[in-house]
């Protein structure tokens, strides 16, 4: 039976959704029981807790009968067994194929792309172990031990992030390195840190054409041999990610390619070679494939009905509670954990370039609200940064929290009674508390207003597994709110005007008297 879509604004569940008049306060009723049971038990590791949510039981009973008449999980469902759910280029959407296969063959010119993509994670492995053993080496004989990433937008957030958040889990392999910016300046820093000997660089464009990553190829590549090192050659220094169809493919300037395809959009590419390669060279093919593990199960766990039991959906829904309904247009992301200091970036883009459109999957406008504005910083810093906003500014702001109950490395100490964890962690609490139910005073300077809705993701440890679980949750949160929004969250045409506008500055060809007057200024030549 074919898909119905709906805009949110048709259906009856919303309709007695935005009849909600009585919001729960945390102030008389956040009690250790809501706490302790408005929660989605552990899916890879990850608890999710919603207590401090300003949703009140009918809430919950409304957004799962929206949840039902917008068959969520039926179109996710759509997603996982290929249909061609990205109307808006005619493609399908594999990202989750990458990490497992949950519904059924996906074939296309008669290959299996499961197949195709464990294809590449063992062309990948293999490769990997080649270069750590020493079999692979540089030009001129030595062995590699770093390896820097040349891509933007999707081939450099997320797997710059996840590469960060990983890195102090062991002993990496090789050191890594991203450029990203087609400021000259990104990969001057980044020459400046490296031996050309014993650099590898990863290319990363699924066409083959992106002007910022070829440029940066191009800038990079000059210095290098303006080195000076004896037989130096950089076709044995560079490896591409890219498209079977692309000029890189077949390549003779490059060492070797690993391939994805368009069914993988830039910002859901993490767990495809993009995220593959640099990750398992910097940290071996094991620590991905748990990365893939954990993914996994969150996307199995994301098929659930019942919003009470599946995490991404609830999130989702809640972030459409607080759209929808609350009228809040944007929400942070705050992880306690240094290690997920880039988190936040990727998860802008994942979201902003997802759900930022105004039109619905049959190019109508749409008349309520879309996908907010995503911001984050790490947690203590961003307490001395920003939260002055979020507690007291004249708009709420809602807060998804991230924990964990022990460090990475163990390496601690306890001064003033506690240790850096505990400190850590004592403050997350209280802020979840100090936003949730604020603190009256009758000095309007001190007073908190409280009634801030928060959400909190947990685990143990951050780890390849519970990091891949994030990544999963926030994937599989955007896209069901695309779905309830009746949105195309997988292409990205908002990126494409400045980029058009760019070219006809630099070759000559834009008639546009005031284009061309800021160029002067900014001394484009």
């Amino acid at each position: 039976m074919a898909l119905k879509w709906k805009n949110l604004n048709d259906t009856d569940a919303f309709t007695q959704l935005r009849r909600t008049d009585t919001l729960f306060n945390p102030a008389d009723d956040l009690t250790e029981e809501r706490v302790n049971s408005w929660k989605v038990s552990a899916v890879a590791g990850i608890t999710f807790y919603y207590g401090a949510s300003m949703l009140t039981e009918i809430d919950i009973s409304r957004l799962q009968a929206l949840s039902d008449e917008q068959n969520l999980i039926g179109k996710y469902k759509a997603v996982i067994n290929g249909e061609r759910i990205n109307t808006g280029e005619n493609r399908r959407v594999l990202h989750q194929l990458t990490r497992g296969q949950l519904g059924k063959d996906v074939v296309e010119n008669g290959e299996n792309i499961r197949s195709f993509y464990e294809e590449q994670n063992t062309r990948i492995r293999d490769f990997s172990g080649k270069v750590h053993s020493g079999i692979i080496r540089g030009s001129t004989g030595k062995a590699f031990d770093t390896v820097v990433q040349i891509g933007i937008g999707g081939s450099d957030l997320g797997p710059r992030a996840l590469y960060l958040a990983l890195r102090q889990t062991q002993t990496p392999k090789m050191k890594a390195f991203f450029v990203s910016n087609v400021d000259p300046d990104d990969a001057a820093d980044v020459i400046s840190l490296i031996n050309p000997e014993t650099t590898l660089f990863i290319l990363v464009s699924k066409s083959g054409t992106t002007q910022e990553t070829l440029a940066n190829r191009d800038l990079i590549m000059a210095r290098m041999k303006a080195a000076g090192v004896q037989d130096y050659n950089p076709a044995k220094h560079i490896i591409a990610v890219t498209s079977k169809t692309s000029p890189l493919a077949e390549s003779s300037s490059v060492l070797d390619s690993f391939f994805i395809d368009d069914y993988i959009g830039g910002r859901y590419s993490s767990t495809s070679a993009v995220g593959g390669a640099v990750l398992s060279l910097a940290l071996g093919p094991d620590t991905f494939d748990a990365l893939l593990d954990g993914a996994g199960e969150v996307d199995k766990a994301s098929l659930e009905k019942d919003i009470r039991k599946n995490a991404s959906l609830l999130d989702a829904l809640i972030g459409v509670f607080n759209r929808n309904v609350l009228g809040l247009p944007s929400t942070a992301v705050l992880p306690y954990s240094q290690a997920l200091s880039r988190f936040p970036a990727h998860l802008q883009q994942l979201d902003m370039e997802s759900n930022g459109k105004s039109v619905n999957r049959r190019g109508e406008a749409v008349s309520y609200p879309t996908g907010p504005v995503v911001f984050g910083e790490p947690g203590t810093n961003g307490q001395h940064s920003f939260y002055q906003l979020l507690h007291q500014g004249s708009d709420v702001v809602p807060l998804q929290f991230i924990g964990f109950r022990e460090s990475q490395k163990g390496e601690d100490v306890e001064t003033f009674g506690s240790t850096s964890q505990s400190k850590l962690n004592a403050n997350l609490a209280a802020q979840i508390i100090a936003f949730a139910r604020g603190s009256n005073n009758k000095n309007p300077n001190k007073n908190f207003d409280g009634m801030r809705p928060n959400t909190l993701l947990t685990a143990k440890r951050l780890n390849a597994r519970v990091l891949g679980g994030l990544l999963a949750h926030f994937e599989n949160k955007v896209m069901f709110q695309g779905f309830c929004w009746n949105l195309n969250s997988f292409d990205q045409e908002g990126v494409q005007l400045g980029k058009i506008l760019a070219g006809s500055v630099l070759d000559g060809s834009s008639d546009d008297e005031a284009l061309k007057a800021y160029a002067s200024i900014l001394g484009v030549k």
